[in-house]
């Protein structure tokens, strides 16, 4: 459900199925500034799950995941790829102060997993994955690189995992009719399995994708990196796999429409980059 709606509509069942809002508890949040680009919507969360407590989630979940790969020996296993990972990251964490003054001290981590997915993560509080065959299967240069680093951090900035989080507790709220909170008095959430659901297993809507491309680009732009990039990337990602793109992008705006809105976010955010360049 296009989240954009989902408040309005979630309260309305909430109501009709007996539940008192103030018990679901729900808030209006701002995540962010809403930076040159200008993403500025109001977000709705759930009381019941906490950014510091869905953060922790994610680093257990963020341990847990990489813990695997390690097992596999698919950690970071290219010294020099690793390291121009990091290095791009080292140059796009400290900018996030435009967006957020907390997350510049986040507890960023970056690993790099050696695999032929064409993907790439960011877990609440800025745990990152970018796997390898994203950056080989695509030849991506380091702007390239930057734009989708840039991309997976803003959904991090945005709160995205949170919000659709929150979707999913109160849905099961509205399931259980609502005995989780009437009965015990608390709802007993997996915050680790919850971080991992949101982060990796569920699609991101096509409201919180545009709204990363977005910070994305203006991320990019204030590390250095060219933010037209973005249009490239997207462009090899429709390309990936017989023109089709990957599977995951088919909950995603379509690639028209997205390199449309890219070149109209990236050109708005190229001053910042030259000034980044000249900084340099």
């Amino acid at each position: 459900m296009n989240v954009r709606t989902w408040g309005g509509r979630a309260a309305a069942v909430v109501l009709a199925a007996g539940i008192p809002l103030g018990l679901v508890g729900c808030q209006s949040v701002q995540t962010t500034r809403g930076g040159v680009v200008g993403v500025d919507r109001t977000q709705t969360m759930s009381r019941l799950v906490s950014e510091a407590e869905l953060r922790q989630g994610a680093e257990q979940a963020y341990r847990e995941e990489i813990g695997k790969e390690r097992q596999k020996g698919a950690v970071n296993t290219d010294a020099a790829l690793t390291q121009r990972v990091r290095a791009i990251a080292a140059r796009l964490t400290p900018v996030t102060g435009a967006f957020r003054p907390d997350a510049p001290g986040w507890a960023w981590e970056v690993n790099v997993i050696r695999s032929d997915q064409v993907n790439a993560w960011c877990m609440p509080g800025g745990k990152i994955a970018v796997y390898t065959g994203l950056i080989t299967k695509l030849n991506l240069s380091d702007d390239e690189i930057a734009a989708v680093m840039g991309h997976e951090i803003a959904h991090a900035l945005r709160e995205h995992a949170r919000e659709r989080a929150s979707e999913q507790v109160t849905a099961g709220l509205v399931l259980q009719g609502g005995a989780a909170v009437l009965g015990a008095g608390q709802l007993a959430v997996d915050m680790a399995q919850l971080a991992y659901k949101v982060t990796l297993g569920l699609p991101n809507s096509r409201l919180h994708e545009s709204e990363a491309d977005r910070l994305g680009v203006e991320l990019a732009a204030r590390g250095g990196y060219d933010p037209r990039a973005a249009i490239s990337l997207w462009k090899k990602m429709a390309a990936n796999g017989g023109g089709k793109g990957p599977e995951w992008l088919s909950t995603h705006p379509s690639a028209d429409t997205r390199i449309r809105d890219l070149e109209i976010y990236a050109a708005r955010v190229v001053p910042l980059y030259e000034q980044a360049r000249r900084g340099r």
